[in-house]
């Protein structure tokens, strides 16, 4: 069935408000309004208030109040109206959400999503637009998946709420309106820890996250009409855990290897991912891992300045040709 992103994610919450009783969905604007890119809304005329809950403007307070539903049984989803606003959060996600399993010997249980979108396109400034995903991956305790199509995002989407563990859900404010197919199985899920490899190839592996897998295939097919390059891209699908085996195989295969992702690229997940393949494949590479990721300024208000700041399609072209020694 062909759906966007939104609608899968609707969709799935919908089915897993059916199937447990025991999931509801709490956040700002999420009742009648439905989040403000409609991923909830029409789930209050099914489901009602109790399950649909408005919350006051407070992250903090309802993240926690999220906690403390998982602790006694419950299985919240709490939306985050942009990813920005965990940050007023982070006390609660980082002291309380990641550790409380652990700090009680692993007998408590929290399945917990905390779920938003993040990253640019749409011009929302300094404060909306950041991806924040590197934060979540430091802490123990925390899952994060970051789905880049719709079938991913009902696939593990699903998978997350049904984990006993917290999930960081990340969105991205862009892919909301693209369409794919989603498999119409009320217990179709992907499992955390599963890369996927989105176009196969020979001579340089990208490893590309959210909008930029696509951005990363169209560079492909280009640099394979124009230039003869056999470009792999690689979607890790979920950063905790991460899926190393399918990267290194890759990087092993084409010898170069090239990360790209809409956050900054000063100690964004790019560097993690280029450490793994530098410690665990080295002898294998044939060039230096190239990151790319956004300049070290905060998100610009306008449109033109904020393509400036984020890498660009044929920033991927150039680095494939650079790993290559062509450029």
């Amino acid at each position: 069935m062909i759906k966007s992103y939104a609608q899968a994610i609707k969709d799935v919450t919908a089915e897993e408000m059916r199937r447990d009783e025991k999931v509801f969905v709490m956040g700002e604007d999420v009742e009648v309004l439905g989040g403000i890119f409609g991923c909830t809304r029409g789930l209050a005329d099914e489901f009602g208030v109790d399950r649909v809950r408005n919350t006051p403007i407070s992250e903090a307070g309802f993240v926690g109040a999220g906690l403390g539903a998982a602790c006694c049984g419950m299985r919240p989803v709490v939306e985050l109206m942009y990813m920005d606003f965990a940050l007023v959060a982070l006390d609660q996600i980082v002291n309380q959400v990641a550790k409380t399993r652990y700090i009680f010997g692993g007998k408590a249980r929290i399945p917990l999503v905390i779920r938003g979108q993040q990253g640019v396109g749409r011009g929302n400034a300094a404060t909306h637009s950041q991806s924040l995903e590197v934060l979540f991956t430091h802490f123990p305790g925390l899952k994060v998946a970051m789905p880049s199509t719709p079938e991913d995002a009902a696939g593990l989407l699903r998978t997350a709420i049904r984990d006993d563990n917290p999930v960081v859900f990340i969105e991205h404010k862009a892919l909301y309106v693209n369409k794919g197919q989603v498999p119409d199985d009320p217990n179709f899920m992907i499992p955390f820890g599963k890369a996927k490899v989105v176009r196969e190839g020979t001579d340089c592996t990208v490893i590309a996250t959210h909008t930029y897998v696509q951005k990363a295939v169209d560079m492909a097919e280009k640099l394979w009409k124009e230039e003869g390059i056999s470009v792999e891209v690689i979607d890790p699908r979920t950063l905790v855990p991460f899926d190393k085996e399918t990267v290194l195989n890759s990087v092993k295969k084409t010898g170069r290897a090239v990360v790209v992702h809409e956050a900054h690229r000063v100690c964004g997940i790019g560097a993690e991912i280029a450490s793994v393949i530098q410690e665990e494949a080295f002898p294998y590479l044939d060039a230096p891992v190239i990151r790319l990721g956004a300049k070290q300024c905060p998100l610009p208000f306008n449109l033109g300045l904020e393509n400036a700041v984020v890498p660009q399609p044929q920033d991927i072209y150039d680095a494939v040709k650079k790993a290559l020694w062509l450029k």
